[in-house]
């Protein structure tokens, strides 16, 4: 299996299959295709699995893609952003912001994963819920503009604005915290809370959160009433 990750801010990635390969998404992810390839809806696991999909931003139901022979199959973003390709190992999982997930091979478990703390749920920026997806297996996401990834140490920190955080691999620990100083809170613009990440391990930070994206557009659209 080949892939390009083409489009530049309003990406795709396009796959070339040889006979027998095969992709999985979420219903209806697929943008085009070209050639003989035999699309299949699958539970992707129990009912739990399909529930916790639909509470993490997915649908209920996977879509998989077989070529019968030689084919080209094409997925693409749902708004201005990057495509992240990651090659998860046996065992490896990765958590992921609702809705990041775009496609994968076969074999990529996805299930939905809690933040166990009460303020990292409530004002981290993703809320209570996001996507724990395990290899093995190549996994695309999706990110909201530019992707920066970072490799933290063992207790090393990377702070950032709440919503920014786009993935941790699973070794990581994930909280949030304050904003010091009364002046900063009321006149810095960067909110109340920080969502901060403890390494050791990978974390992607996307430069446009769907939350700042909204904030950015809103005086430009029509006002009803």
């Amino acid at each position: 299996m080949k892939y390009f990750i083409e489009g530049e801010n309003l990406p795709v990635v396009r796959f070339e299959l040889d006979e027998g390969e095969s992709l999985i998404s979420q219903a209806g992810g697929r943008a085009w295709m070209k050639g003989n390839v035999k699309t299949d809806t699958v539970s992707g696991g129990g009912v739990g699995k399909m529930l916790g999909r639909m509470f993490s931003g997915e649908s209920l139901f996977l879509s998989s893609y077989t070529a019968q022979s030689p084919a080209e199959i094409v997925f693409a973003s749902d708004f201005p952003g990057s495509i992240y390709a990651i090659d998860l190992a046996e065992g490896q999982s990765i958590i992921a912001q609702k809705k990041a997930f775009l496609c994968a091979s076969p074999g990529v478990d996805l299930s939905i994963y809690f933040r166990k703390k009460l303020g990292t749920g409530l004002f981290g920026g993703e809320g209570f819920i996001m996507q724990k997806i395990t290899g093995p297996g190549l996994v695309f996401l999706e990110i909201d503009g530019h992707c920066q990834e970072y490799i933290l140490n063992v207790g090393e920190r990377l702070v950032m604005d709440t919503g920014s955080l786009a993935m941790i691999e699973a070794t990581c620990q994930m909280s949030i915290e304050q904003v010091e100083g009364m002046k900063n809170i009321l006149f810095g613009g960067e909110g109340l809370f920080n969502t901060v990440v403890e390494g050791p391990g990978k974390v992607l930070v996307q430069s446009m959160p769907i939350q700042k994206l909204a904030r950015n557009i809103a005086p430009y659209l029509p006002i009803k009433g």
